[in-house]
């Protein structure tokens, strides 16, 4: 088998990117030649993803591309935070979300599909996990659409949770108070009427079990029941605590001292005030919905030493 060189591992690794130990058995493999060694290393880093990809990724952060039309927020999981702060992680992450804005793909898998400079972008994040060691995914994919006033971002120090805001109408400012205010307070909908109904009728079944056990305790203690208008009084209140407490416009804003506004107002009086109107929202937060693997450190570092 002919000496592989210096250069020609060089060479292989300008171009695949890959671990000069894993170049240098590459070209080995394949008795130096270049254009094999490339071929053999993408085989390979193929199947370290698929050995790799029943792992749980809840790592990663959330990539935001933005322009004047749109934004378009893509979350990039790994395995750890450690690969979560790499550049080669990152620079994987820009390029979802660079290529999400501007070739507004539907979905994930199309997202995915899409080429970036010959290879497609699935391509990429699989070389990458070769390289890497952990499992990677391409997980969401959001596009929020300008819909005639301010389109904001807010991204989170860490990049773990970034949010989106479309105004109607409203000020720049205002725009990105709200943005901050959803990134902490976590809304599920601008309003009530943008929560399902499924939602809803499961919330006041849940309401409806807890008022009935309410009133069998307090027959159970000899108490007078309650009459029914005042039943249904109570389970329509609860309804609409829950949908303030759900919906952007049902919170107290978190900003209210800045608008002169009292301590408990909701944002729906700030927006009232300033003349503004939510048009979509959409906010990611890392590994959300995602169960994550509990590990018993102290049970491990025993186990590897017995």
């Amino acid at each position: 088998m002919p000496a592989v060189s210096v250069s020609q591992i060089k060479e292989l690794r300008d171009r695949t990117g890959a671990g000069m130990g894993d170049c240098k058995k590459a070209l080995e493999a394949v008795d130096g030649d270049l254009d094999k060694a490339v071929e053999k290393l993408r085989m390979d880093g193929a199947a370290k993803a698929d050995k790799k990809a029943g792992r749980t990724a809840a790592e990663g952060i959330i990539a935001v591309a933005s322009s004047a039309e749109a934004v378009a927020l893509v979350e990039v999981n790994c395995e750890t935070d450690f690969v979560a702060k790499g550049e080669d992680f990152r620079s994987l992450a820009r390029e979802a979300a660079e290529l999400a804005l501007s070739r507004r793909p539907a979905s994930v898998e199309a997202l995915v599909a899409l080429d970036v400079g010959g290879k497609s972008l699935d391509e990429r994040r699989r070389e990458l996990i070769g390289r890497i060691g952990e499992n990677l995914s391409i997980r969401r994919l959001e596009i929020v659409s300008a819909a005639g006033g301010p389109l904001v971002t807010y991204i989170h120090p860490g990049d773990k949770i970034a949010v989106a805001l479309a105004l109607e109408a409203g000020s720049e400012d205002l725009a990105r108070d709200l943005a901050m205010h959803i990134a902490a307070m976590s809304p599920r909908a601008v309003d009530p009427a943008s929560i399902p109904d499924e939602v809803v009728a499961a919330e006041r079944r849940i309401i409806e079990a807890q008022v009935a056990q309410e009133q069998a305790d307090e027959a159970a203690a000899g108490k007078k029941p309650k009459p029914a208008e005042i039943v249904a009084r109570m389970l329509d209140g609860k309804i609409a605590k829950f949908l303030d407490e759900q919906t952007l416009v049902g919170q107290p804003f978190v900003k209210n001292d800045a608008y002169n506004l009292k301590a408990d107002a909701k944002v729906r009086e700030v927006l009232a005030k300033e003349k503004a109107g939510v048009a979509r929202f959409v906010r990611l937060a890392v590994g959300e919905g995602i169960e994550k693997k509990q590990t018993d450190f102290a049970a491990e570092v025993a186990a590897a030493g017995g």
